[in-house]
């Protein structure tokens, strides 16, 4: 059976970019801005609170592991946070090469290890789009054992400790987005995939991207009727049924095509009956013929922050 969870992943290319071990002491506050880059901190140490574009605050604590697919304006702070009109001090960096937030002098009461991923899928945008805002995970012990293990690797100063945490961090995020499938609020594949009616239809659409499926057809795999379905699918995913399946079409048909597929092989494998059909669907989608798109380089990734 296939996985939906595990095709978005393996096409969303999840890749380490940058990490940075921070400690805190004191009162302080860090608030960034990424531009949409892909976040996520892992608690190593202690407790600190993070609050994202104006939602409640969320309080960490050690263990803890936060991924913000497509960050834009965030803070943390200690649990007893700076006043409000209190400057935001830059890290300090120390000799070892750890940052340290507030209090530069006494022993550290919390540390995080922070950095940016970046997902190389020329889909990318789209498959966020069907993940939380904001996943955020405890008490998992497959995590938490991940958790340790890049801890340690944070830590110290063996050789190789750059490559070897990089496969650590690309690990820990697809486990994460396998560990909050269960407890996503926000709209979304996640939140589609915990609700067990709409995850058979989610299922069907991905063993069969190619099938002529139709709403009807799909609300059948979920035992609903049409209009509960459609309207289900559409809370839960946040799209309709069908433009999910266009997207998801759209997602396969361009990995076929980097992988030097023809026009014809593809259309016939995402479900158009002829290279036409599929060729003005596609150009309508992507903005280029899908011959051209097949010889355009991809784009280059983002340097580190």
């Amino acid at each position: 059976m296939i996985d939906p969870l595990a095709e978005v992943v393996t096409l969303l290319q999840p890749r380490a970019q940058f990490s940075k071990v921070v400690s805190a002491a004191g009162m302080w506050r860090v608030r960034r801005s990424h531009a949409g880059q892909p976040f996520y901190c892992v608690l190593l140490e202690g407790e600190c609170i993070l609050t994202l574009d104006g939602q409640a605050p969320l309080p960490l604590r050690q263990g803890d592991f936060v991924l913000i697919p497509e960050s834009h304006d965030f803070s943390m702070t200690s649990v007893r946070p700076p006043p409000p009109h209190a400057l935001d001090a830059d890290p300090v960096r120390l000799p070892h090469g750890e940052f340290r937030l507030g209090d530069t002098e006494g022993p550290a009461q919390t540390m995080l290890l922070v950095g940016h991923c970046a997902f190389d899928s020329p889909d990318a945008a789209l498959l966020v789009s069907l993940l939380p805002r904001l996943i955020h995970i405890r008490g998992e012990q497959r995590l938490s054992t991940i958790v340790q293990l890049v801890g340690g690797e944070s830590r110290a100063q063996r050789p190789g400790r750059d490559v070897v945490l990089a496969h650590l961090l690309e690990v820990l995020l697809i486990e994460a987005l396998r560990s909050s499938a269960v407890t996503a609020a926000s709209p979304g594949l996640l939140r589609g995939l915990a609700d067990e009616r709409l995850a058979q239809a989610l299922r069907r659409m991905h063993e069969a991207v190619a099938a002529p499926w139709t709403v009807a057809q799909l609300a059948k795999e979920a035992a609903l009727s049409r209009s509960a379905f459609f309207e289900r699918f559409r809370r839960a995913v946040g799209v309709a049924p069908m433009e999910y399946l266009l997207c998801w079409r759209m997602a396969q048909a361009k990995r076929l095509l980097r992988l030097q597929n023809s026009v014809a092989e593809v259309a016939e494998r995402v479900g158009y009956g002829s290279a036409s059909a599929f060729s003005v669907a596609f150009t309508r989608h992507v903005g280029l013929p899908p011959a051209r798109y097949a010889l355009t380089p991809p784009p280059p990734s983002a340097p580190p922050a």
